[in-house]
């Protein structure tokens, strides 16, 4: 009996080590990001991964800049799982890392953490843990037509005023031969007008809040800020400026109908692309515009990749995330497509590369990320950080209402002073809700 037992056995042994090793289906990371520029070329360049890693597959969730930002902090703040990894801001980093509805990063010794630029990586970091890895990062400053300036007997300085600014885009506008004088965003958001216009607001001296908190829209500060605004795109800005954020103008510049644009450094590679636009050859750099007042015009900002921790697949993402924010990613995207479409502003080493600083923006890119200051962003004292936005949770909701203020006041249905006067009135309204006052 144990003879036929043991040669049972040992028949069903044999047969189960005949059986085909099934391979497990791959596990699908989905990843909500922005319609940005390099978040598309990146999206092309991800064969790489998958054949590195084919047990981990990408289903991409591609937004316009406001969805985006809406989607994700519904799904984040009702743990709703939608996403693996999440392309957020400076902003909602600190608030959400503090909060506890992010998974901090542990990278690889290979990854270079200390490579991060200081800037930026203060900006991702909560109690000393990262908390995202920033893909891109950021400041604002003037991309120009030269050969219109010099069309206009102009020169621009290395470090424009406002005034100068005007003066330009007064003698460079051509409306017959559609081409404004200057480009800015008009599309209301905290992350699109707002964006601007708080970072602008900081060069003419003017803050959101005081040190009590209370609103400061019915201050000098702010009625200069607005219609120095209003003058320049009303007088020389394009039709419909209104809808238009970095997108719409990206494309109005590359199209040759901008002689100026004042916004985010990491157009710098699109404008200058001759594939795309049309004005290439001719475009220059400068400096956020001042007033003389000891701050420039210009933000911080890093679209960065995150893990919420409703992710059922956390390993996975950090894997993909080490990968797209590396620099063997940076020497992928030189070699396909070259050193000047290379994610710009967030690694030390890729500025301490000889390539690299041969790209004609380079320097002014890192010079506008290190001079902006998020711990002083005005010139006068204030109880918050952040340069373009006010880092409280509550900033989201009154920067999109302010931002449709002054959109209607750009599009004419509204005057500066109601606009302002009731950018006051709402935030006032929403602090005193949120609990800022005795």
């Amino acid at each position: 009996m144990k003879t036929h037992l043991h040669a049972l056995l040992g028949a069903v042994a044999a047969s189960a080590l005949a059986l085909p090793v099934l391979a497990q289906d791959p596990v699908t990371l989905t990843i909500a990001t922005v319609n940005n520029g390099d978040m598309i070329r990146m999206q092309g360049l991800t064969d790489a991964f998958t054949e590195a890693h084919p047990d981990i597959a990408l289903q991409w969730v591609t937004l316009e800049e406001n969805t985006l930002r809406q989607n994700v902090t519904t799904d984040i703040a009702t743990n709703g799982g939608q996403y693996d990894i999440m392309t957020i801001g400076t902003y909602e980093v600190p608030i959400w890392g503090a909060r506890g509805w992010l998974a901090p990063l542990n990278f690889s010794a290979g990854y270079d953490v200390d490579d991060l630029l200081p800037p930026i990586r203060a900006g991702l970091t909560v109690d000393g843990n990262l908390y995202a890895a920033p893909f891109y990062g950021e400041s604002s400053m003037v991309m120009y037509r030269a050969d219109l300036m010099e069309a206009a007997g102009l020169e621009m300085p290395e470090a424009p005023t406002w005034d100068f600014i005007e003066q330009a885009a007064t003698a460079m506008t051509d409306k017959d031969a559609g081409v404004y004088g200057i480009c800015l965003r008009g599309k209301a958001g905290w992350g699109e007008n707002m964006a601007f216009l708080t970072a602008m607001s900081n060069s003419f001296g003017a803050r959101w809040f005081d040190m009590d908190w209370q609103p400061q829209f019915d201050s000098p500060e702010w009625a200069a800020t607005i219609d120095t605004y209003l003058r320049l795109m009303e007088n020389y800005g394009p039709p419909g400026a209104s809808s238009n954020g970095f997108n719409e103008n990206l494309t109005l510049f590359q199209q040759g109908k901008c002689g100026m644009w004042i916004d985010a450094t990491v157009a710098a590679s699109f404008v200058t692309d001759p594939n795309n636009s049309t004005v290439a050859d001719d475009v220059a750099f400068a400096l956020a515009p001042d007033t003389g007042l000891g701050k420039r015009g210009n933000w911080l900002w890093a679209w960065s990749l995150a893990i919420p921790n409703s992710s059922a697949h956390q390993d996975a993402a950090t894997t993909f995330i080490e990968w797209a924010t590396s620099k063997d990613y940076l020497a992928l995207v030189a070699d396909h497509e070259g050193w000047a479409n290379v994610p710009p502003g967030t690694r030390t080493s890729l500025y301490e590369n000889p390539d690299y600083a041969q790209v004609p923006f380079a320097a002014i890119t890192l010079a506008s990320i290190n001079s902006a200051d998020p711990i002083h962003p005005s010139v006068q004292d204030v109880p918050y950080t952040g340069v373009q936005f006010v880092a409280i949770p509550e900033f989201q909701s009154i920067g999109t209402s302010v931002g449709q203020e002054f959109a209607a006041a750009l599009a004419g249905q509204k005057s500066a002073a109601d606009a302002l006067a009731a950018a006051q009135a709402l935030t006032l309204q929403e602090m005193e809700a949120a609990g800022y006052y005795d």
